[in-house]
């Protein structure tokens, strides 16, 4: 039997499988519906509420960004090939699009060639601990520093007393 590798396992099971494969149909259904649905809001966010979705809370009860603020705007750029307006969008967005698309060929490689992909390594716990708190971070800063001033914002609108 081969040996695990620091990326794949030949010791899988089927329910591991399911699950890599439900990882890259979720991909494949993020990159359809950005790529030919959705267009990128011209505002650097919102592009989310042309699926029906509701406006950020954060942004409506703020007038500021939450840490998400812009990823689906930003992604969706990525998928129609505007990266300027994608990095204005959320900087952090095209780096975590194109690893999350790693990620989901992986997946698929590994559903493919029946391996496992690994995920309980000590570099897959770094690297996935580092992101959160540089998602975090970049959330927390781009929330103390921006406000969007947009008037549809109903409760920024208040307490300017318009």
């Amino acid at each position: 039997m081969k040996q695990a590798n620091w990326l794949f396992d030949p010791e899988v099971t089927k329910l591991q499988l399911r699950g890599q494969l439900a990882w890259f149909l979720v991909w494949l259904a993020v990159t359809v519906i950005g790529a030919f649905i959705l267009k990128p809001a011209s505002d650097l966010h919102g592009t989310h509420t042309q699926l029906g979705l509701p406006a950020c809370y954060s942004v409506v009860m703020f007038d500021r960004p939450c840490p998400g603020c812009g990823l689906t705007t930003s992604w969706t750029s990525v998928l129609h090939g505007d990266f300027s307006h994608a990095f204005h969008a959320h900087t952090l967005g095209p780096i975590m699009y194109g690893l999350y698309s790693l990620s989901a060929l992986a997946a698929l490689y590994g559903v493919v060639r029946k391996l496992r992909l690994r995920t309980d390594t000590k570099i897959a716990t770094v690297t996935l601990a580092s992101a959160i708190v540089i998602f975090l971070a970049y959330g927390a800063i781009r929330f103390a520093n921006t406000t969007y001033n947009d008037p549809r914002h109903k409760i920024w609108m208040t307490a300017q007393g318009r």
